[in-house]
């Protein structure tokens, strides 16, 4: 048996399968298009794409927007299949990657970190402004019903558009939390409990204006019998990030990867963000340091719209970009609830191959009950 398709317009993925974009440098074009080449959707991630260019800190705007054009050609060169991009809403240079994003005709856009709310605007604005019709869908990333009831409105108040898809991500995913550091771990915020409130706050919404809105379940999924059961629980399909690491061709440093390999269930922290939201990610020494109160901060980057340089007390981008590069002294790497459960690195197609082995015994199981 195979997956069933995803579907979000014009767009059919073979493979039920979102990679999450992970942000400076983890997700690029090397992770995107295999990702993409085996049927589901690569995402590159626009947090300081730029990191590599020679001007990032005089001019990390054009820096990053240069750097997201060069990999979305590279990742269409080498797969053809569906490629996103992940931006989030507190970058600073949020509109840019957008357009660049839209104008390189990324086939979709996700974005997080904050409620998106300018984002059919842009898409519209350039449109006008090309006398062109660009395709890119726009998929918000949302923790609550709440949230997707409130976007969907102001969408079509200022732009007469709906979300082309939405993922609900749950309390368990890596990176950023779009949930204060009390609701982490409380039942009624988990991703069981909230995919069905957004499934039925979406559905008035498709039924008044006639547009199909897949909801895309996400933080903690882990393994093919977990896509089986979200999908069975309404989902239209299931985004994946920390499974998407510990493969060949992540893009981040080998040093990085092991630290996913090594990971055990103890070594996971909730920590506190300068970009004002709880983070998840795995433990070491610069986290301890962190909260032994050493302050290790200086701003060359300016890259997010709610960090205070004056009160943070060390650079998110700078920490990022020293492990991605494997230097975990000087950084640290963020991840999903169930990193402990990686024993070793594969290649993505091992990894889907996995997956699917895992979700037709799902399947079967169901069946013969």
């Amino acid at each position: 048996m195979s997956f069933p398709s995803l579907t979000i317009g014009d767009l059919i993925a073979k493979v039920p399968i979102i990679q999450g974009g992970m942000g400076v440098g983890i997700s690029l074009h090397r992770l995107a298009s295999a990702v993409a080449a085996e049927g589901g959707i690569g995402v590159i991630a626009g947090a300081m794409i730029g990191m590599r260019e020679k001007d990032v800190a005089l001019d990390p705007v054009g820096a990053n927007s240069r750097a997201l054009a060069t990999e979305i050609k590279k990742a269409r060169e080498i797969a053809h299949g569906i490629i996103g991009v992940n931006i989030m809403v507190a970058l600073t240079d949020f509109t840019s990657l957008v357009r660049t994003s839209i104008l390189e005709r990324a086939d979709i856009i996700f974005s997080g970190a904050g409620l998106p709310t300018e984002l059919p605007k842009i898409l519209r604005d350039l449109c006008d402004e090309k006398k062109e019709d660009f395709r890119t869908k726009l998929a918000p990333i949302v923790s609550s019903a709440r949230a997707a009831t409130i976007l969907c409105k102001k969408w079509l108040a200022r732009a007469s558009y709906l979300p082309d898809a939405f993922v609900v991500e749950g309390p368990k995913a890596g990176g950023h939390l779009g949930y204060k550091p009390e609701d982490i771990n409380s039942v009624e915020h988990s991703l069981e409990h909230i995919l069905p409130e957004v499934l039925e706050a979406v559905k008035p919404f498709e039924d008044a204006h006639g547009k199909k809105i897949p909801v895309i379940a996400a933080g903690g999924v882990y393994s093919g019998e977990d896509i089986h059961r979200f999908l069975q629980m309404g989902a239209a399909g299931v985004q994946m990030g920390t499974r998407f690491v510990a493969t060949e061709e992540c893009d981040a440093d080998i040093r990085f990867k092991q630290a996913y390999v090594d990971a055990k269930e103890e070594d996971i922290a909730i920590i506190k963000s300068p970009v004002g939201m709880p983070g998840r990610a795995i433990k070491n020494r610069f986290i301890d340091a962190l909260e032994e109160g050493k302050r290790n901060f200086r701003c060359i980057f300016h890259c997010i719209s709610t960090c205070d340089p004056e009160k943070s007390p060390y650079c998110i981008a700078s920490a990022l970009l020293n492990a991605m590069k494997g230097n975990l002294d000087r950084g640290f790497a963020f991840t999903g609830a169930n990193v402990f459960k990686i024993n070793g690195i594969i290649t993505v197609k091992e990894l889907m191959t996995s997956l699917q082995r895992e979700f037709d015994t799902a399947r079967a199981k169901l069946s013969f009950i």
